[in-house]
């Protein structure tokens, strides 16, 4: 594959797509800080909480922006070849979703069995609580990113015509949603940045592959607008500090997404834009485009697998008595332990992509393209789901353990044509 690859191709966007997910696997592992107490109790201690010095760090640990730079990119290329194809709206957001969705379905699967199983064995339901909490979190993000591909025909369509107001209009959309949301205290009203801040940031993707900004001083300029916004909007306006969720230190940037994470955006792709030159020589070389090659094969089973790999060796550690696990977050030992941590985590990974990567290569699907309707339907009613497992986990605060709420995408994905029914059943 690295000897077959076209020269036109941005090798720099895979790097970065790659470089990014390794980032957050790190990131997630680090902040969870899971451990055992003295009477083998566990708890999610949540570093952010604790080591208040690290926040200013998650400027690039929260790589989120990184993501919907290259999505757009992507986006961009996809969707004007399937124009010149003659392909509808419906076959490509189908094909887009069997590559997002697809992968997502034995997470689901598992969850829904072992789940119940669990339960039915004796784990108590507060447990699976901060597990199963713990190991969805990447559903966010493919909720939002599936929401944000739906419209990118829409978006990149403003793009077209309307070029950089598109990008400042969604900035001042995000700015007023915020200002709303937060003084009249109405979360929900805060939801509607999701696709505001995102889709804005994936707008910056389209940039990216127009060369709207095509001089390194230009790329530092859209840096600089960013990392201004973020200190004006961090020292004088009421956000925390931290680009990750904590609570008590301002407003949440992340929870729901604020504007904040849209000047993170300005400021990380100013800043990799500014660096391609050098990134392009680096993925130049044989061996690191054919591990940037590796990793993007299987990103979607890394992403989303990455903390039920978390859950299983903390499973293991609790059946040997919190073997591992009894160091108190953010001591000197804890971070002195951390590489061996972060190595017995990387090879669990390992084990579960190799056992579900090939979900990511879906079969060649030469059905009709359906009517738009059914991947719009697919796209509500799988990321609806996701979103609330995410936020809740599988088990209520009462001791209920919701199994049904995993089967919920595979049915959805079944029923709305983006997962194939065998021939036999056709």
């Amino acid at each position: 594959m690295a000897d077959a690859t076209p020269a036109s191709r941005n090798r720099v966007v895979d790097l970065l797509r790659g470089a990014a997910i390794l980032v957050v696997c790190l990131g997630h592992w680090l902040m969870a800080a899971v451990y055992v107490d003295g009477d083998g109790g566990l708890h999610r201690a949540g570093l952010l909480g604790q080591a208040t010095w690290i926040h200013p760090v998650t400027w690039a640990l929260q790589v989120m922006p990184v993501f919907f730079l290259v999505g757009g990119y992507a986006n961009a290329i996809s969707w004007r070849a399937a124009r010149e194809r003659g392909t509808t709206y419906g076959g490509w957001l189908r094909a887009r979703l069997r590559r997002l969705v697809l992968p997502l379905l034995p997470l689901m699967l598992f969850w829904a069995v072992v789940a119940p199983a669990a339960h039915a064995l004796g784990v108590s339901a507060s447990t699976l609580r901060i597990a199963s909490m713990a190991s969805l979190v990447p559903t966010w993000f493919l909720a939002v990113y599936v929401l944000v591909v739906a419209i990118a025909p829409a978006t990149l369509a403003l793009w077209e015509r309307w070029g950089w107001w598109s990008v400042l209009a969604g900035t001042v959309l995000a700015g007023i949603v915020d200002a709303v949301s937060i003084s009249q205290d109405l979360l929900l009203v805060g939801f509607l940045n999701y696709v505001l801040v995102w889709g804005t940031v994936h707008q910056l993707g389209y940039a990216w592959r127009d060369g709207a900004l095509g001089s390194t001083a230009l790329r530092l300029a859209m840096a600089a607008v960013g990392l201004a916004g973020l200190l004006l909007l961090v020292g004088v306006g009421p956000y925390a500090v931290s680009m990750v969720g904590v609570n008590g230190h301002g407003v949440d940037n992340s929870y729901p997404a604020r504007v904040t994470l849209l000047f993170l955006g300005f400021l990380q792709a100013g800043v990799v834009m500014a660096l391609e030159p050098r990134l392009q020589r680096l993925v130049a070389h044989r061996r690191v485009w054919m591990a940037t090659i590796l990793v993007n094969a299987r990103i979607m089973t890394i992403y989303l697998w990455h903390l039920t790999a978390l859950t299983f060796v903390v499973a293991g550690s609790l059946a040997l008595d919190g073997f591992g696990l009894g160091l108190t977050p953010d001591t000197g030992t804890w971070w002195a332990t951390r590489p061996l941590w972060f190595a017995v985590l990387a090879v669990v990974t390992t084990a579960l992509v190799a056992l579900m990567g090939r979900f990511e290569q879906p079969a060649a699907d030469d059905r009709p393209a359906p009517p738009a309707a059914r991947p719009l339907l697919a796209v509500v009613t799988v990321c609806a789901p996701l979103a609330i497992m995410a936020d809740l986990g599988i088990a209520s605060t009462d001791g209920t353990v919701n199994w049904w709420l995993p089967w919920l995408p595979i049915v959805a994905a079944a029923a709305t044509g983006v997962l194939r029914r065998p021939r036999a059943l056709r």
